[in-house]
């Protein structure tokens, strides 16, 4: 990796600091020169435009729920279980870490059109991996016919990953992940499957405390 990435890399994670906890992105480059330490015409070097700097952090976010996809499909051999707790886990770091939802302003055509190529073909490079191992592990389930699933199950997630922050749900809440879960296995179709219990999800949350 070359030092222009690695600053790259660490310009985006004070920017992903300097969100926790705010409900929109009101992060400009200008703010970064203080909260880096680094200079005004590096960052803007780096970052040509607003809507660069929102699609790096974008591709950052996607690039860690890509590789958690990749550990919990060597975790979860049961796909329904896979997906299950993958999306569990991604509202757990938002709510535990007050991770900046970065689905409240990302996919947006008008911010990708702006931005450079190099942000945004990294974006959509990232984006696709992410959809493809949902699509695959949504396959795996079992497609049920009706309604694109793949769909209201994206929709509903975003939803409800804004509302849980919006509402600063507690991250050790069972019951709600247990009716996160409700939720979507409703809308996969699939009413048939045995559910993680709550009693599941306590012992899932302790583990995280050990």
């Amino acid at each position: 990796m070359s030092s222009w990435e690695e600053r790259g890399n660490y310009l985006i994670e004070v920017s992903q600091r300097c969100l926790k906890g705010r409900k929109t992105f009101d992060l400009c480059r200008s703010h970064l020169v203080q909260a880096s330490q680094i200079s005004k015409g590096t960052i803007y070097n780096h970052f040509t435009s607003e809507a660069d700097l929102i699609v790096a952090v974008a591709s950052a976010d996607y690039r860690h729920w890509v590789n958690q996809a990749e550990q919990d499909t060597l975790q979860y051999s049961d796909p329904y279980l896979r997906f299950i707790f993958h999306h569990c886990q991604r509202l757990y770091r938002i709510l535990s870490e007050q991770s900046f939802v970065i689905a409240r302003v990302i996919p947006n055509e008008s911010i990708l059109i702006q931005a450079s190529d190099y942000y945004r073909e990294r974006f959509d490079r990232v984006l696709n991996q992410y959809a493809q191992w949902n699509t695959q592990t949504l396959t795996e389930i079992g497609e049920v016919g009706g309604f694109n699933r793949g769909e209201l199950l994206c929709d509903y997630l975003r939803g409800a990953m804004i509302n849980s922050d919006d509402a600063q749900k507690h991250p050790n809440d069972a019951e709600m992940y247990y009716q996160y879960s409700y939720a979507m296995t409703q809308l996969m179709g699939h009413s048939h499957k045995r559910m993680p219990s709550i009693k599941v999800f306590l012992q899932w949350l302790a583990d995280k405390q050990a």
